[in-house]
């Protein structure tokens, strides 16, 4: 079969192929939300708001069901890969070229998408003369609450554990992976004596690999149930409601994408559709479930099959997950001015620019929190005395804006761990084999 003319140049149509004849997930999980989208709709237009309640409760628990198996297997899949990734780095040394090289794109794709949110609320104003209806305060005091413990004290706690146990029971990420580091290190300090327990875990790394393909298995099921869930109690006319909104959010990640494939191509060149081509079950399932939590077993068997070496995968992914997520970096500075401009507060530039290093900090302090997002953003707000209770007017579209972040977050790890491979010189052929 020969290439459509569009990969002419490229080395191979193996992306191509792959994808029309092995991706079968990704089309089962699209006729999934297709359908969850048609009886969400039927549901929220023909039932009573009771029945919309309680419909949503019931069919979510498939959503949850399949969250909670990604979860059970996030823990021992970040420790054994980490544990085994470090040990065969070698030496801290290794370990800490690696690290500053994925610091270094962090930090850049951070401050980039910021500075997107800022420019993009700024450019189009959503938030001036809008006129919104009732807002849900119980969700708002739920959000607000979680400001509270929003500190330095906060901050450590999330990236320092007190007991790995607990980090485990937890799916702390960021605290597991400062765990796995010291415990890395110290089995690759051990020499000969270690390699026992570095093959032992390196095929316990394996096994959780494999428990991936059928925890995917339900994928499906949990993109229907949590998309029938928000369109019967939400519907699709608060996409109207908030359609200035929305379409200015929408634009930003545009942009925000165009960035990052350009800084992908320029790096990774004619890999770019084989990377795009592994990622995009991951980003659909993040998509639709609205959370790229969701997928980090997946990704992690995505970036070894693409070519990223698993000492690689196993070190910068996690990182990833607590210090780039840039679909939610870029919603901070976005939804932050937007509230500012729903009060009429003018902010000067050099104020959102400062907000913007304020957000920059403030957001690695809140992984793994729940709408860490909107926690953040509460947070900022009450910073530089903007109402905090301007977050209730973003509650109702956030669900929606939601799933393009997390879609953005899978693509932007993604990019990182791929880049830093390639930096790395440890960026290999595509497997067409399991991991």
């Amino acid at each position: 079969m020969q290439c459509p003319p569009f990969f002419i140049g490229f080395h191979s149509c193996v992306p191509v192929l792959r994808f029309r004849m092995k991706n079968k997930l990704t089309i089962y999980i699209l006729i999934a939300m297709a359908l969850g989208i048609g009886v969400g709709w039927a549901v929220h237009n023909n039932a009573s708001p009771a029945f919309q309640t309680s419909f949503a409760a019931n069919i979510k628990l498939l959503a949850t069901i399949f969250i909670r198996l990604v979860q059970m297997i996030i823990a021992p899949l970040v420790f054994s890969t980490l544990v085994v990734g470090i040990a065969k780095l070698g030496d801290l040394k290794a370990v800490g070229r690696v690290g500053g090289k994925a610091l270094l794109w962090f930090v850049t794709a951070s401050l980039i998408s910021l500075l997107i949110g800022m420019l993009v609320v700024n450019a189009f104003k959503p938030g001036e003369g809008l006129n919104l209806g009732a807002v849900d305060a119980k969700a708002v005091e739920d959000v607000v609450g979680k400001t509270k413990s929003f500190s330095l004290q906060n901050f450590i706690e999330h990236i320092v554990p007190k007991s790995v146990i607990e980090a485990m029971a937890t799916n702390e990420i960021l605290q597991l992976v400062v765990f796995s580091i010291f415990f890395g290190i110290a089995l690759a300090g051990l020499g000969e004596k270690g390699k026992t327990l570095i093959k032992a875990l390196d095929t316990v790394a394996h096994v959780v690999l494999k428990m991936v393909g059928y925890v995917m298995a339900f994928a499906p099921l949990g993109v229907f149930g949590a998309i029938a869930a928000v369109i019967a109690t939400r519907g699709l006319d608060i996409l109207i409601v908030y359609g200035k909104y929305f379409g200015a959010f929408i634009t930003g990640i545009a942009l925000l994408w165009v960035v990052l494939l350009v800084a992908g191509f320029a790096f990774l060149r004619h890999r770019m559709p084989g990377l795009i081509s592994r990622l995009l079950t991951p980003m659909v399932i993040a998509f639709s479930t609205t959370s790229s939590e969701a997928v980090f077993p997946k990704m992690t068997e995505e970036l070894e099959r693409f070519g990223c070496k698993d000492k690689i995968v196993s070190f910068i992914l996690p990182l990833g997950y607590s210090f780039n997520l840039d679909g939610s970096m870029m919603y901070m500075t976005f939804a932050s001015i937007f509230i500012a401009q729903v009060y009429g507060i003018h902010l000067d530039w050099g104020t959102q620019l400062t907000m913007l290093l304020v957000l920059m900090l403030s957001s690695k302090g809140v992984a793994g929190v729940p709408r860490a997002s909107l926690v953040v953003v509460a947070a900022t707000c009450g910073m530089f005395d903007i109402p905090v209770e301007g977050i209730a007017l973003i509650l109702p579209i956030d669900h929606f804006c939601d799933m393009f972040r997390s879609a953005t977050n899978v693509l932007g790890n993604g990019l990182a761990t791929s880049v830093v491979s390639k930096w790395e010189g440890e960026l290999g052929e595509v497997s067409t084999t399991a991991v």
